[in-house]
Parts: structure tokens; sequence; C-alpha cells
């Protein structure tokens, strides 16, 4: 109870700080987009065409309304744009103002909002999966070699302790389809029905509920996959209830936070658009921050029965329009099982022998090159443990993404590399380890991993696309104990996004890969596959 008081305080300390110069950014209350709408895609194409300069990529989701705000920067800056990608970039601009037809209406003018306004059907999205295959593993013992300097050489012997075999836990969850919000498919026939219903008071208050229809092999189910409510915008908005975050860069997956588990019922304070503030703007740039508090569910018995309270904090800030740099902090706190007291430092910096923490911490960095047809570098770097303020024993990712492959912007591609130390999501205070329902909230491929991951996509139009990616990972190189052997994994997936009727547009999905020493048993090889056929509804 203590560590909770602890938690709320920090949030409470920061709406007060917040409040003092976020209270001139008041916007529009809005909904959050869907991590896995098409949105992105589009908001990160205008910026690859340079009409959106102050996008903020290190938190998501986007709520509508800051979509709105560089959806309205794009049209600005449109004329200026020449060539054979202008046709195109004003087509993504039109697409993107029938999916968030409301903020983009009342961008210019919130207070013309009506008082009450209800939307039972903002969007929607039936799926069916049909999987043959079954996930890997995660749970396995990992050498700790402990004994460690942060980068391999700066502080000296940061960890003066013996070697140990530590446990390390979860599952990979679907074969060929993470980041899914904890929502797995069985192998066989699946099928899955989402929609959105939203409210709104005025510009001030924005609510949104989403029931899940799912049906896998021997389980059919009604479940809340989302729902919340927000009062506030701009600079400064609180919402309480069930969501997805996302922090970092990172497209295929983020170090900290993802939507790869199932989402959170959290309360949460952001600035879901850059803060308004003349001296922030003048001195620092854009600047975005969020703070979540919540609490994991229970796992294990007796000794090792757990229930810690989480708290992730991100700032991003944006000096130029061509860098970006983030901040990274989660950390699940206490809860049942322990006993004793922590001393101050350890209860702020974790790492000491009294904490009752699990922190991982660090920082992301993003570099746009204009002179490069607007191609970005990105990189993420933390630690899952710490010498005091120091994260390291560390797990990197970085990529980079070139939207306009071609001049007319319509061929881009991507490359992402993860590395995850064998620690990573392990922790000896907490035998699950970071893990949420029995899946990893950060990256999708857990620690002691790598993965080399390039999607190729070409766009006939706005609504009418082509993807190819290639996966090559591998776990276990790192860290393993007789008789585990490394396991391979390849595979590769076809997208095609094309419209049906309307606001309707379909998605078509193949995935396979083969897998060699499946869960680090030598000789077991297997084959996965998996067709996945989406409609959406302006989602």
């Amino acid at each position: 109870m203590l560590n909770m008081m602890r938690s709320c305080s920090y949030l409470v300390l920061a709406a007060l700080l917040l409040f003092g110069f976020a209270g001139t950014s008041w916007g529009l209350a809005s909904n959050n987009i869907p991590l896995d709408s098409p949105v992105y895609q589009y908001l990160d194409k205008l910026a690859g065409f340079g009409l959106i300069t102050s996008e903020v990529k290190g938190i998501r989701p986007y709520a509508k309304a800051e979509a709105a705000r560089l959806l309205t920067e794009a049209e600005m800056n449109l004329p200026r744009l020449e060539g054979g990608g202008a046709a195109f970039a004003g087509q993504l601009i039109a697409r993107l103002r029938e999916l968030i037809p409301r903020e983009a209406n009342l961008r210019a003018a919130p207070e013309r909002a009506p008082w009450f306004d209800a939307n039972p059907l903002a969007s929607a999205r039936l799926r069916y999966v049909y999987l043959d295959g079954v996930p890997r593993d995660y749970t396995r013992d990992v050498y700790d070699p402990a004994n460690q300097s942060a980068f391999g050489f700066i502080g000296g012997n940061l960890r003066p302790q013996s070697p140990a075999i530590v446990h390390k836990s979860g599952s990979e969850g679907t074969p060929l389809q993470e980041n899914n919000e904890g929502v797995n498919y069985g192998r066989g026939n699946n099928g899955e029905f989402r929609w959105d219903m939203e409210g709104f008071v005025k510009d001030k208050v924005s609510l949104l509920v989403e029931p899940l229809l799912l049906a896998t092999p021997g389980m059919k189910r009604l479940a809340l996959q989302k729902g919340y409510v927000k009062i506030g915008s701009g600079g400064l908005e609180l919402e309480a209830g069930r969501d997805a975050n996302w922090f970092g860069p990172g497209y295929r997956g983020a170090l900290t936070l993802t939507d790869n588990a199932k989402n959170f019922d959290l309360i949460k304070l952001s600035s879901p658009e850059p803060l308004d503030v003349a001296w922030v703007k003048k001195y620092l740039g854009d600047f975005k921050y969020a703070a979540i508090f919540s609490r994991f569910n229970e796992t294990g018995t007796g000794a090792n029965l757990r229930r810690p309270y989480f708290v992730g904090i991100k700032l991003a800030l944006k000096p130029k329009p061509w860098f970006e740099i983030g901040a990274n902090f989660v950390r699940q706190e206490g809860g049942p099982g322990f006993s004793g007291s922590t001393s101050i430092q350890d209860l702020i910096f974790g790492g000491g022998y009294t904490n009752k923490s699990n922190t991982i911490a660090g920082i992301d960095l993003r570099f746009k090159l204009p002179w490069l047809r607007d191609s970005e570098l990105y990189g993420e770097y933390v630690g899952e443990d710490s010498a005091l303020f120091w994260p390291f024993v560390e797990s990197y990712l970085a990529g980079f993404y070139i939207p306009r492959l071609t001049a007319s912007g319509q061929d881009d591609l991507r490359f992402e590399y993860f590395w995850g130390h064998q620690l990573l999501y392990s922790d000896g205070k907490f035998p699950d380890g970071y893990t949420y329902d029995g899946m990893s909230p950060g990256h999708s491929q857990g620690g002691g991993a790598q993965e080399f991951f390039v999607r190729y996509s070409h766009w006939f139009s706005v609504r009418n696309s082509v993807a190819l990616e290639y996966i090559h990972g591998d776990r276990g190189k790192v860290g393993k104990i007789a008789p585990q052997k490394t396991e391979y994994r390849n595979g590769a997936r076809f997208f095609w996004d094309l419209p049906v009727y309307g606001d309707i547009d379909a998605e078509i999905m193949y995935g396979w890969e083969r897998i060699n020493n499946l869960n680090l048993v030598e000789g077991v090889n297997r084959s996965n596959q998996l067709v996945r056929f989406d409609l959406r509804y302006r989602y």
C-alpha cells in the first residue's frame, strides 16, 4: 500500500507541475488511434515528403487531435511540394481527413464542439485467422556472468556478485502475429470482431469503449479490449481505463513498452500534443510526455506470490526538425511477497540490495536526413539493472526507414535490428520477470535474443498497397546452459491492403517461418503458417 501511495504521489506531483505550465495549451479532447491503424503509415509518408516536421514518434498511440494537428501541418505545406509525389501526398491528406472527420473539422475551432456527441460505430474490424503452428516458449534458464561494467568497460565492476542461473518466463503468444494487445489465436480457425463506440462532452471530455468478440478453437469470449475516459487535451490530459501504449521510435518493437502484452488498466497523464508553452518551445523545442500508473496481475504462490505496481514514464523532446531524443522508464514495484524496508537510494534508483523493484530504463534517438529524401535513423538503448542512476546490462534496438525509395514516394524500405541481453525482462525478485498475463510488455522476442527485420512496401494508391517482410532471429546464442542449443528462426510475410466498398478496406496476410532447435532443444524443428484476413471500417 505504501508503494502504491508513493507512485500515486509521483503522478499527483507531476500533474501539479504540469498544470503550472501546460494550462495555456488546451485543445480538443479526442480518443486514441489504434496502434495498428494505417493512419500511422499515412503520417509517416507525409513526413517522408517533408510536409510534417513536428511529429514526435517516441510516444504512441496518437490522439486523433494530434493526428489532426499533423494533418493541418501537411495541408499547409502541400503547395510547396512539386513533382510526381504531390498527387500521392494529396491523396494521403484526403484519406486522413476521411478517417478523423470530427477532429479535422474542429481543429481550428474546438469551441464549436457540441455539448454532447456520440458515435456508436466509430470504427470496426472483423478478422479471420487460420494458424498452423504453435508458439515458442520463452520459459528457460540462462547464465548470468555478473561482474559487469557499463558497455563492458565503463565504471569498473558494477555487479560484484557470483555468477548465477536466472530463470526467464513468458510466451510468444501467436506465431507470426506479434504486438496484438495480448490477443492470442489457437491452432486452426479463429475469428475476432472489435468495434469502437465514442462519446464526447464539448471539447473537454472523450470516452471510448471497444468490446472484443473472440472465437478460437475450444474457447469463445466477449471482453473489453479497450475502454477509457479522457479529460483534457493539448499539453495536459488525464486518462483512466484500459488502453494500449508504446514507448520508443521502433516499428517492429520497442524495449520498454509496446502493445505486445494485454492492455493495462491504468491512470495516465500525458500531452497528446506537444506543449504549447513559449519558453518550452523556445529553449527545448517540441516536448511530449506520458506517465502511466497501473498494477500487474497476480503470479506465483506462497513465498513467490507477486502482484507489483507498475509505473512507466516517457519524455520525448524534438529540439530540431531533424532530431528527436527520448527518455524511457518502466518499473515493477513492491506488492505482496516482500518484507523489510527499502533505502531511499534503492527506492529511487533500484539496483541495490534492499530494493523491491525491477526497473528498465534508457534513451532513444531519431534522426531525419532531409538531404536523403527525409530518411530516418533511429535507435534505443536500455539497461535492465542500474548502478546509482546509470542503467546497464544493456539491450539495443536500431533501424532505418526510407519513406521515398523512389521519387514518387510509392515505395519504401525499413530495416530494424534488436539485441536483447540474456537478463532482459528477468528479475530474481519477480520470478515471472517483466511479463503481463504471460507475455512481454516490451519487445515481442523477449530477452536473450536478436532479430533482423526488413520490410519493403509498394503503394499502388493510398488504399491499395503490398508489402513483403523478411525476419531472421536467434535465441540462446548468449547465456545458454547445457543442454540448450541456439534456436534459429527464418520467416517471411506478405501483406496486401485494398479498398472494398466505401470506408471498408481489406487486408490479406500470409506468413511462413521455419524454426530450428525449437525452444532451444537440439534437433526439434518445425514450420509455422498463418493466414489472416481483415475487414476494416474507418480503422
